[in-house]
């Protein structure tokens, strides 16, 4: 292992994340000096805080600062598992450094701020926080109601927005020097088991991504803004939307607006953010260089896409489920209510936002356990959603019906094909590894889980809901797995993750890391053998 040029790679690192870390601190501009000195807390833990990644970034840059060897495998592997770690570290000091309480008298300790950290860059968008708002204060309008200063609000969403393209991905954008370390760099980050580069040249294919994801934030804060949000709560629910995090800015999430136009946007958005954005780059690429293509030949590359089909049927499939689940046990009067409400909590839960406009675990079991399964699916690959991708389920299915056959056609050989693409026997069994992994990790995290929480977390008031204990865990394993963010039970849309304690807390975090950069830059970091020479 190269550990000089290791050192050198995450402080550049280290000095980005620093960096924009400033985009926040003009949020706490207008709000310093007046009663309420926790604006000024925010403002000045957020100097501290780019202080201090500066510095940790500055002295590992200066470290390293003469390796100039290649990346290899095995540091890229490192570089991007203990980047996101860096990260996670340097993005939770706003937290500590403000004194942000996670309730009314409670300050976030040093495991609730790398939770709430990690969650941000992951896209998990699950919170510790109990109150970002005075329930007391319910004017709409007013911009005194909220308990956390605006400006950690402000980076709390931000966070969503570097991780959901990827801060490997932004690093490979702005450094070029990297050569073919930067593509062995972001084939460990950007999702999905099929990453072609869309440009030849890495860091041309990192600021195309880049472009377009920048592009979109540019449109939806517009629209957001123009259906009535403040700039501020444009921003950061673009932020949520996009990277499909889930960070709200409300304690009510976007059900504080009661606005249908806003919550069909945000299914655009969510169902955008959902598909690969390399898809958009072809799209774009088609219709600027034949100026004469007809309209269905410009957007060919996505009613062909084979991953994206299978990605807008589940949902309508899950759609109509849930409506009609709704509708039959008399959730809503109307049928109209049990599609609105259905669709959005549906595309929110399969593109691991997490969002909630109202709270599913009140609904029937049949619809719990079908948002249960949109969990584990996920988005397509190449796109900021979670999960297990839409893409690798194509994959297994095809696999599996092979393997029926040959049960009973053994002498038959057929060509596995995805995209018009023979797939070779190593993709195959990088599928199956996946899947058999996935699965281990989460039944062994739930009962780790369920063994480190106390029973008496699970008592509330005179009533003993101890025999939920095991779905809240299993839940939160899931949830943490994919990236969701919201779950079942205790940790439905109108609750979060501040009853788990600290053990568990730190479990989760780990699924998150695990979860968004798909396990092997992660695992790897476990085993000895990787960090020897030989």
């Amino acid at each position: 292992m190269n550990w000089l040029l290791l050192s050198r790679i995450l402080g550049q690192l280290g000095i980005l994340i620093g960096c924009s870390m400033v985009v926040s601190l003009p949020w706490a501009f207008p709000f310093m000096g007046q009663t309420r000195t926790f604006e000024t807390q925010g403002f000045i833990g957020l100097l501290f805080s780019i202080v201090c990644s500066l510095t940790i970034g500055g002295a590992l840059y200066y470290t390293g600062r003469q390796e100039r060897s290649n990346i290899l495998r095995k540091e890229a592997l490192a570089i991007v598992g203990l980047g996101w770690l860096l990260a996670g570290f340097l993005g939770s000091l706003p937290y500590l450094f403000s004194h942000t309480y996670r309730e009314a008298d409670q300050p976030m300790t040093v495991v609730d701020a790398l939770f709430e950290s990690v969650s941000g860059f992951t896209t998990t968008g699950a919170s510790v926080l109990t109150q970002l708002e005075d329930p007391q204060l319910t004017d709409p309008e007013s911009e005194h109601t909220k308990l956390i200063p605006r400006c950690i609000l402000f980076w709390r969403s931000f966070t969503h927005w570097l991780g959901g393209m990827g801060i490997i991905v932004l690093f490979v954008a702005i450094l070029g020097q990297l050569g073919a370390g930067g593509k062995a760099l972001m084939r460990r980050e950007v999702p999905g088991p099929i990453n072609e580069a869309v440009r030849p040249r890495v860091r041309e294919t990192a600021i195309v991504m880049w472009a377009i994801y920048m592009s979109l934030t540019a449109v939806f804060t517009l629209v957001y803004w123009l259906e009535g949000m403040t700039f501020y709560d444009a921003l950061c629910h673009t932020f949520g939307t996009l990277a499909t995090g889930g960070f709200s800015t409300f304690n009510k999430s976007l059900g504080h607006f009661q606005s249908v136009t806003i919550e069909m946007t945000t299914v655009v958005g969510m169902l955008m953010a959902g598909t690969n954005f390399a898809l958009y780059y072809f799209v774009f690429r088609y219709s600027s260089r034949n100026e004469h293509f007809s309209l269905k030949q410009r957007f060919a590359p996505l009613y062909k896409d084979p991953e994206l089909k299978t990605y807008l049927a589940i949902l309508c499939f899950a759609t109509l489920a849930l409506s009609w689940s709704l509708w039959w046990n008399d959730i809503y009067d109307s049928i109209l209510t049990c599609l609105r409400h259905s669709t959005f909590t549906s595309v929110s839960i399969m593109t691991t936002t997490g969002y909630g406009t109202e709270n599913f675990h009140e609904w029937s079991e049949f619809a719990k356990g079908l948002l249960l399964l949109l969990m584990f699916i996920g988005g397509c690959s190449g796109s900021t959603a979670g999960g297990l991708k839409v893409i690798r389920f194509l994959l297994f299915a095809k696999i599996i019906r092979l393997e029926v056959e040959q049960a009973f056609r053994p002498n038959v050989v057929r060509s596995l094909k995805i995209f018009g693409v023979s797939v070779d026997k190593s993709l195959r069994h990088e599928v199956m590894v996946y899947f058999s992994l996935v699965l281990f990790i989460f039944i062994s995290s739930w009962m780790v889980l369920a063994a480190i929480e106390p029973d008496d977390q699970w008592q509330k008031g005179e009533q003993n809901v101890k025999a939920e204990k095991l779905l809240d865990c299993a839940s939160a394993v899931a949830s943490s797995l994919n990236n969701i963010g919201p779950g079942l039970g205790v940790l439905g849309p109108a609750e979060n993750y501040s009853s788990f304690s600290g053990p568990g807390k730190l479990l989760l975090t780990l699924l998150m890391l695990l979860g968004r950069l798909e396990l092997f830059a992660i695992l790897v970091l476990f085993f000895p053998t990787f960090w020897r020479n030989q």
